[in-house]
């Protein structure tokens, strides 16, 4: 999976959860700043992204860090599914 995969993905999902069109994301989107979500729609999103893309994501991984931007979520995203592969 490359990064314009992931980004695709979670536009999608993001459309999905605000009930809005999201398109055109850049890495430096901060997803709490100007998209607005809070705790509720993330954990959303990321259900959305473990059907879409397959992502499996433990809670106690979670980390604020990895949520900052588009840019951050998606080296989440790409380190997370990495991990999946190797395992």
């Amino acid at each position: 999976m490359d990064r314009q995969h992931v980004v695709t993905a979670l536009e999608n999902a993001l459309t999905d959860v605000l009930e809005r069109p999201v398109a055109g994301l850049t890495g430096d989107v901060k997803l709490f700043a100007d998209l607005h979500l809070d705790s509720t729609t993330m954990l959303e999103m990321l259900m959305f992204l473990e059907d879409s893309i397959s992502l499996v994501v433990d809670p106690e991984e979670l980390d604020a860090d990895d949520f900052v931007s588009v840019d951050t979520f998606t080296d989440f995203v790409l380190a997370t599914q990495g991990e999946q592969v190797a395992a």
